[in-house]
């Protein structure tokens, strides 16, 4: 049967808005076109990488690297290069790479010295590389936008996970683009949160693996730490929103009501589609992170299937404005 409802629309109903992001009236979120993103999306495009073939898989955030073996002593030039993908695309990925322990450590250590968790088991022989071990008996509780150990008074500048072992669909893992998450503000909260503090707490996260007769001495050990709102990137200089959910206790100077809602709206800008790129895991996939500029969230997706991952974290410096 034909249809008898009158079509009025002669052209795309966004044609009349113009390429400007809006806002939904009823839950504030942002709608249309990121346009923001389109000089970074240009740049990004003709840089060029002689020592490997990479291949975008966002607009400004996420590569996947081929042409390379991480497995062996790769020269310190393609190192180098390495690097500079990293803090122009925030996350690097790779496949097929059968990194033992010892091997993933060996080039995590070409970026850095490593550090070691204090509060997630590691590896059996391998300290530095901390093992999250998923299954029946240990579900994921990694489903939270977070940037890794800021409650460290010098966090990791960027981590290396390697895929040991993952379910035949689920547990991806996300990154979103904290870059682009800061230049999404509008002017208004930028001058709000300029210059602004925000304290860090490991207890946020794993108070309950404390146990309460060593509070003390491991809240001596790591205090309460404050970090800018907004750190510039040590590379690229790149202004990038520091705050997050698993870690970020509470923005200071900002009290009540004004702290919450503040403190939420930054918390949220990492859950932006357009600034994230979503990573489908394969056993012996790796991916390679700049903990400043990027947050990630574990998809816990997959109980009661096995999912085992090793990650070697590269000590940085300590955030500043």
């Amino acid at each position: 049967m034909r249809t008898t409802t009158e079509v009025i629309a002669h052209r795309d109903p966004g044609a009349h808005l113009r390429a400007v992001r809006h806002f939904d009236p009823v839950f504030g979120e942002p709608v249309g076109p990121a346009t923001y993103l389109a000089p970074e999306r240009e740049r990004l495009s003709a840089l060029t990488w002689p020592e490997f073939d990479l291949r975008p898989l966002n607009s400004t955030i996420g590569a996947e690297i081929s042409g390379l073996d991480l497995t062996t002593d790769l020269p310190q030039s393609t190192i180098d290069e390495l690097a500079r993908a990293l803090a122009e695309w925030k996350v690097i990925f790779f496949r097929d790479q059968p990194l033992t322990p010892a091997r993933h450590v060996a080039f995590a250590a070409r970026f850095g010295d490593l550090e070691v968790h204090p509060f997630i088991p590691s590896n059996t022989d391998v300290p530095e590389l901390v093992r999250f071990e998923k299954g029946a008996d240990a579900a994921g509780y990694e489903n939270s936008w977070h940037n890794d150990v800021t409650w460290r008074e010098v966090p990791s500048k960027a981590a290396v996970l390697h895929a040991v072992r993952v379910p035949d669909r689920g547990g991806d893992t996300l990154f979103s683009d904290m870059h682009a998450a800061y230049e999404a503000l509008d002017d208004e909260t930028k001058e709000r949160i300029e210059g602004l503090t925000a304290v860090h707490d490991f207890m946020r996260s794993f108070g309950s693996v404390v146990p309460p007769e060593r509070r003390d001495e491991f809240r001596e050990r790591y205090p309460l730490v404050e970090h800018p709102v907004v750190v510039r990137h040590p590379v690229t200089g790149r202004r990038t929103l520091y705050v997050n959910r698993n870690f970020t206790s509470h923005l200071v100077g900002v009290e009540g009501e004004e702290e919450r809602e503040l403190y939420r709206h930054l918390i949220k800008q990492a859950s932006i589609l357009e600034h994230q790129v979503r990573f489908q895991w394969r056993a012996d996939s790796v991916a390679m992170w700049d903990n400043m500029a990027v947050q990630h969230y574990a998809a816990s997706d997959y109980w009661p299937e096995i999912r085992i991952m090793e990650r070697a974290s590269i000590v940085g410096t300590r955030p500043a404005a």
